[in-house]
Parts: C-alpha cells; sequence; structure tokens
C-alpha cells in the first residue's frame, strides 16, 4: 500500500523551504517547521538576539551556545581547515563592506561606493570548550550557507527518530534526502541550470543524500558602479573572480555538499575539480560561457540531462 506523503512550502532562513514527509504522524511537517524557526533564531545574523550576533558582539570573551549551536561552529571551523581555507566562515566584515549588510530583500541595489579589500582573518583562533566558544579580537561569522545545509541534515534526521519512514528537506537548495521515497527507485533532485532560470541543467537519483548548489549569479548587487555577488574569497576580501559560475555537489550531508560547492567555485576550475575529487564527492561545475565540468562520481547519479531527451520532473525538494 502506498504510504501518506505530506508536503509542506514556506519561507525559512531567507530561502524558500519545501519538505516532503512520507508517512509518520501527521504533524511532521509541522514539528519540521517549529525546529527550523529555532535554528534560524539561533543562526541569523540579521537577528540582534540571535546566539550568533551575540558571539560576533562579545570578541574575547567565552559565550555559553546551544548544542546545535556549538556543533555548527564546529564544523565550520573543521571545514576551513579541510579546504584548505577556500569556505571560511569569517568573511562577514568583508561581506558587510560589500553591502550586504542586511537580509537580501530589503538590500538597496544601489549601496555606494566601492568596498575596501582586506583577507578573511581565519579560523586558527577560534576556541570550542564544550557548550562554549570564544571568538578572537577581529574575527565575527557568517554561518548563512553552512546553516541552511546543517539545519536540513538535522531535521532530515528528527522527522525520522520522529516516525517519517522517509524525507526531504531543501532549503534554499540546500537537499537532504534519506529514507523510504514516495516512488519507487529513490529519491529524484533536479539540478538547475544557473544560467538559464526555470531550466534544469539535469536531475539526479539518490537513496539517501544531498545535493547542493553555490552560484554567484544570484544574490547580486551594484557597488561604486561595480556589480557584486555574495561568495566572498576569503584570500581577498572581494566577491570571488573566479571564472566557474555555479558549482552543484552530491555528498553524503548537506552542509558538507554545501561547503564543498562553494570552496570549489572560489577555487576555480581546474583547482575546484580536484578539492572534491580529493573528498570523494561528485560535482559538476559550470562556466561563464555555459560549458559544463564533472568531477568525480557524477555520472553514478546523473539520470537525466537535456541531450538525453524527454522532459525533466519536478524537483522533489
Amino acid at each position: 500500500m502506498p504510504a501518506e506523503v505530506r508536503e509542506a512550502r514556506f519561507s525559512v532562513m531567507g530561502s524558500a523551504g519545501h519538505l516532503i514527509v512520507v508517512a509518520g504522524p501527521p504533524d511532521l511537517p509541522e514539528r519540521a517547521q517549529v525546529l527550523l524557526a529555532e535554528l534560524e533564531a539561533f543562526w541569523s545574523r540579521f537577528r540582534p538576539d540571535s546566539e550568533l550576533s551575540m558571539l560576533n558582539a562579545s570578541p574575547g570573551s567565552w559565550v555559553k551556545l546551544s548544542v546545535p549551536t556549538v556543533a555548527l561552529v564546529g564544523r565550520a571551523v573543521q571545514a576551513w581547515g579541510e579546504t584548505g581555507g577556500l569556505y571560511d566562515p569569517t568573511v562577514l566584515s568583508a561581506l558587510e563592506a560589500a553591502g550586504y549588510d542586511r537580509s537580501f530583500e530589503t538590500l538597496d541595489p544601489e549601496t555606494g561606493t566601492q568596498p575596501a579589500a582586506a583577507a578573511a582573518p581565519g579560523c586558527a583562533g577560534i576556541e570550542i570548550d564544550r557548550d562554549r566558544v570564544r571568538l578572537p579580537a577581529g574575527v565575527r561569522l557568517d554561518l548563512g550557507g553552512i546553516g541552511k545545509g546543517y539545519a536540513a541534515d538535522l531535521v532530515a534526521a528528527e522527522l525520522l527518530q520522529w516516525g517519517a519512514e522517509g524525507a526531504c528537506v531543501n532549503l534554499g537548495g540546500d537537499v537532504r534526502v534519506t529514507g523510504r521515497a514516495p516512488a519507487p527507485g529513490g529519491w529524484t533532485v533536479a539540478v538547475d541550470d544557473h544560467l538559464r532560470p526555470d531550466e534544469d541543467l539535469s536531475w539526479v537519483a539518490l537513496a539517501d543524500g544531498a545535493v547542493a548548489s553555490s552560484t554567484r549569479l544570484r544574490r547580486r548587487w551594484q557597488r561604486g558602479g561595480r556589480e557584486l555577488h555574495h561568495l566572498i574569497d576569503p584570500r581577498t576580501g572581494h566577491p570571488s573572480a573566479s571564472p566557474v559560475a555555479a558549482v552543484t555537489v552530491v555528498a553524503a550531508q548537506a552542509h558538507w555538499a554545501e561547503i564543498l560547492a562553494k570552496a570549489a567555485l572560489i577555487a576555480g576550475l581546474r583547482a575546484g575539480s580536484e578539492l572534491l575529487c580529493s573528498h570523494g564527492v561528485a560535482g559538476v561545475l559550470v562556466m561563464g560561457d555555459g560549458s559544463v565540468h564533472r568531477a568525480g562520481p557524477w555520472e553514478r547519479y546523473e539520470s537525466w540531462t537535456p541531450s538525453s531527451g524527454g522532459t525533466s520532473p519536478a524537483p522533489p525538494g
């Protein structure tokens, strides 16, 4: 007998959220949204009372934080080390200097003069002790991208703990799928073609895992006559000048897929492809000219492309 499937769509973490829950108690989508709202309240840099804002406002002091926030900071610091600093959560000051100093929907598209550049300070001085974190002077964190991925991972796991047989959690394109899919053959996740809005680049099939994308073609604005975007190169403090326009990664966890997609884009085509292969994940890198380059075992997951014929499906999450 087919299992009951429930869906919910909502706004969360500055992005569109989409849940698919297979079987389990009928209130699971609502419970998941409550948890997501709680995590957003912990991690939003736009809320002065969030745990992240309190941490950023207390350089040199130990700050007691919730278990999810300490875990997220720990993963961000680990990712900084494992990507050679290409992923760096300490770019917040550079991001604000570039003009992204408020939620994107309220951002003035013409935000003034061109910002000064400064390399990100990096994570070497961040200290974590059980339920406390201490940031050194001059270090402030942005956990926006990794936060969405980690929230998707947490919520997907919780849904199974609460009795769901399967779950898909999509937070602004960071997708985590686990357990029983609504249809035979596993979960199918559409990969956006960021150069052609409303079209799919391909779709991938997963039994359990995650897909995340990073692109410099969205969240853009003007400053000093120059078009800027939100992907800061930590080595320069400026928005990345990489010729790679978008990267999509398939990995076991959404936050790790998000980290590696961002790091690979900033690294560029050759170094980015090598980074993905070195971490054993699959990825696709799309250049500004539209050329597509696959890295790692991407073909293992890809089940449709425009050249293969047929019509791409609606994304499940």
